[in-house]
């Protein structure tokens, strides 16, 4: 599987990572901010179909590229049944943080904890974390976590913005993402990558003296 980690540079520097099955010839993407010449040449290398934009949340910084992505390859764009509505009102959340109103297509699919899907020959597991927001979820993929805006690299996504809360996202990275092997990767929503491993010593919310 090839493995690419994307990022804008502008004050949020959200991750995006495409994931392409070289020899199924499919792609998806796990969030959206731009960057669509860079990724339509990396999927136009392996003759890949982008097949799913993967949203891990409904915050705006993680949605922005969507529409273009939409526009021209055509994806199935996914996100969890409780923020679907933090995408239908994005406009709501560019006022709030005093940014230019976008345009974001219509989610095309729904998901929760027990969906299935896949790509190629890879199948993407869902795992709910809400916290941050109420539907955030991080995928993981071929032993690769993907954590959205859940858990950092000894840190945790914020929760005082509306729908956050501080005792879901800490009980769910200890119950879900903690139980899960150590030398587990994680690919994070923003800054650099990390492993469950390091996070469950040296995470400063949640680590092995303060999971509640």
């Amino acid at each position: 599987m090839i493995l690419k980690k994307y990022k804008i540079d502008d004050r949020f520097e959200t991750n995006n990572y495409l994931l392409i099955d070289e020899k199924g010839h499919e792609a998806v993407l796990i969030d959206c901010t731009g960057n669509f010449v860079e990724i339509k040449k990396e999927l136009d290398k392996y003759s890949a179909k982008l097949k799913y934009i993967l949203l891990t949340h409904g915050h705006f910084d993680h949605i922005f590229g969507c529409l273009e992505f939409k526009d021209k390859l055509n994806p199935t764009i996914v996100i969890h049944k409780d923020d679907k509505i933090m995408v239908d009102n994005v406009d709501i959340q560019c006022n709030l943080f005093g940014i230019p109103v976008f345009k974001m297509p219509k989610v095309d699919a729904v998901i929760d904890e027990n969906s299935k899907l896949e790509f190629g020959a890879y199948d993407i597991d869902v795992i709910h974390t809400s916290g941050h927001t109420p539907g955030g979820v991080c995928y993981m993929i071929d032993n690769k976590l993907f954590s959205g805006d859940t858990l950092f690299y000894e840190n945790v996504g914020r929760c005082d913005l509306a729908g956050g809360n501080f005792n879901e996202i800490v009980h769910n990275i200890s119950n879900k993402l903690y139980t899960l092997p150590k030398d587990t990767m994680v690919y994070t929503g923003h800054g650099e990558n990390t492993t469950i491993g390091h996070e469950m010593e040296n995470n400063f919310y949640v680590n092995k003296n303060s999971i509640i």
